[in-house]
């Protein structure tokens, strides 16, 4: 039987890390909501091609799909039976995501035309998450996945433990 995992968090927690490391530990297809979404310059796709994208990606036997985007979270939800939340901290996000944009930077790495940027608005949604959407996020998986079985990982140890589980 193949997997159907979603993976969420704040930016920065390492969902696409994990993402990655689950896809090819499961052999299913892995796809990041951030390349459906964006299209070149950071411009959002339209959001009944957003939709369309994530639709056909839920259609195969497997998968794990990254990402939060809960306007759509009727479409994947329903179907996982896994959900693992990244549980970091403020810090530790900011942290990554700026060691992130020094890696890549001038690179277009999260999505197809859109060259890495670290912006005041970036690092205020990051800092403002766990207060604007924590909670709600999690309300969301426990009401729309309650057949999933949902892992809340907080630490590097939590996401190893997690992935010798697997």
């Amino acid at each position: 039987m193949k997997r159907r995992v979603l993976v969420l968090g704040p930016s920065g927690s390492g969902k696409s890390t994990l993402a990655r490391r689950l896809g090819a530990m499961l052999n299913v297809p892995v796809t990041h909501l951030d390349q459906l979404y964006w299209r070149p310059g950071w411009v959002p796709a339209p959001p009944e091609e957003f939709r369309a994208a994530q639709a056909a990606a839920v259609t195969t036997d497997g998968w794990v799909i990254e990402g939060n985007y809960s306007s759509s979270f009727d479409l994947r939800l329903p179907l996982a039976d896994t959900v693992v939340f990244l549980d970091v901290s403020r810090t530790t996000s900011l942290r990554r995501v700026l060691l992130r944009h020094l890696r890549e930077r001038g690179r277009d790495t999260q999505a197809p035309g859109c060259v890495s940027k670290l912006d005041r608005d970036f690092v205020k949604w990051i800092w403002d998450w766990p207060r604007t959407h924590r909670s709600r996020l999690l309300a969301s998986v426990a009401a729309d996945a309650p057949q999933a079985r949902h892992h809340l990982l907080c630490t590097r140890a939590d996401v190893a433990a997690f992935l010798l589980a697997v």
